[in-house]
């Protein structure tokens, strides 16, 4: 036989199986690209944590577990959040004393990767009145900060305030964060009731729109929250709103933090463990809410996740 001949057919043989295995590869790698366009996937960040607050080791998406209430769910994509919206909401009800500590604040508005766009806001009068909005120029942002004006006639509620800004948040598909400066005192509502009326609103908007709350506890200006059973009611609910959408919640007891930056370092080694993990939800008709748990049998990892996230309806 020519081995001209055999070499062209051995070609062309390879040149067909190879267009009619293309078909079947593209396929696998749009199902792969599509998983997360999917119209009821949902996407949550999940913060990795370790013990004694190590380092907690990278991880890929094989190393979680995924649980929608008590049935187990595959996991459809898991991956390094790389791009943040990190905004801060301070009281205007607070005391001005708190601003003295405005310098560590600063430092971590700058220490931002790039990829980080940073906003200022002030709680009042139930609006989320924007200082600066989303923008990549840190030293811009910081400029922001001012001391709080103690008016507790302009206090009203942070939660309608945090609920404003959602609102108005942009539409990104990438993490998202507030970092809340507020006593938890709603003198919309007034009252020391155990449980805010719009903390349920608030954080199942949090929630819908993949938003962690992380919420710094300082006095405000007045007296409404000097007593300790009033005070501590407040400050529970500033845990329930970080903790149920996948925060944390730092105070010094009923008193004035004495220094931020613990706090910061604390918020920064969460924001850079974060990951974007993705699942295909059945919200039914109308859209549901849905508990969610994530495991892992890596030793010694956790992880902050919402205690529920938005199924939206089937389509």
């Amino acid at each position: 036989m020519n081995k001209n001949i055999y070499r062209k057919g051995s070609l062309l043989l390879g040149a067909l199986v190879g267009a009619s295995l293309m078909p079947l590869a593209l396929k696998a790698a749009s199902n792969s690209a599509s998983a997360t366009k999917d119209p009821s996937a949902v996407v949550m960040t999940v913060t990795a944590t370790a013990k004694k607050d190590a380092q907690p080791p990278a991880l890929s998406k094989n190393d979680v577990e995924l649980y929608q209430g008590k049935e187990r769910v595959q996991v459809a994509d898991f991956k390094r959040g790389e791009t943040l919206y990190l905004a801060v909401l301070i009281d205007d009800s607070l005391r001005s004393s708190i601003a003295n500590q405005w310098s560590d604040l600063r430092a971590f508005l700058m220490a931002q990767p790039q990829t980080t766009y940073v906003a200022v806001a002030y709680a009042r009068n139930g609006v989320a009145m924007v200082a600066q909005d989303f923008t990549t120029d840190h030293a811009l942002a910081a400029k922001a900060l001012r001391l709080p004006l103690g008016d507790i006639g302009a206090g009203t509620s942070p939660y309608l305030s945090v609920q404003d800004w959602i609102k108005r948040w942009p539409v990104s598909g990438q993490r998202s964060s507030i970092i809340l400066f507020s006593s938890g005192i709603d003198y919309f509502r007034g009252g020391p009731a155990t449980l805010d009326p719009d903390l349920d609103t608030t954080i199942a908007r949090a929630q819908k729109q993949n938003i962690n709350i992380w919420t710094i506890y300082a006095p405000d200006a007045g007296r409404v929250g000097r007593g300790s059973f009033r005070a501590f009611n407040w400050q529970s609910n500033l845990d329930r709103l970080s903790q149920q959408t996948g925060a944390e919640s730092y105070s010094l007891g009923l008193g004035a933090p004495v220094n931020l930056k613990p706090y910061f370092d604390r918020i920064q080694m969460n924001l850079n463990n974060q990951y974007l993990l993705a699942f295909v939800g059945d919200g039914g008709h109308k859209g549901k809410y849905e508990s969610v748990k994530v495991t892992s049998e890596v030793r010694k990892v956790g992880f902050l996740t919402p205690s529920e996230v938005f199924l939206p309806a089937a389509r």
